[in-house]
């Protein structure tokens, strides 16, 4: 049998590493914040400014889950108009058909 040379196996090492490493940020990033994309970490930023003048709790959950499916868009600030964010302004409650997004 033929020998593989050392420098061989050590760049077909470097790059399994490489893959698994990209697999796994992938997969941590998607668990983070639900497979939207965005890291809750942005949308965590921008909902707190947004929500700053209203009640947190209710305010925050829902923007937090808009900020996700708007891939990060959320306005600027507390009275900032929805129209920075088609998306955000565009999502309805499916039962009152009323704005979902603070």
């Amino acid at each position: 049998m033929r020998e593989i040379p050392a420098v061989l196996l050590l760049l077909l090492a470097l790059a399994a590493a490489s893959s698994l490493q990209d697999l796994a940020v992938a997969a941590v990033t998607t668990a983070d914040n639900g497979g939207g994309g965005v890291p809750d970490v942005v949308c965590d930023a921008k909902c707190r400014s947004r929500c700053s003048m209203k009640k947190a709790g209710r305010c925050m959950g829902l923007c937090m889950m808009c900020c996700g499916k708007c891939q990060g868009c959320v306005p600027s600030g507390p009275y900032a108009s929805k129209d920075e964010c088609p998306c955000y302004r565009d999502m309805k409650s499916p039962k009152s058909g009323r704005p979902k997004c603070p």
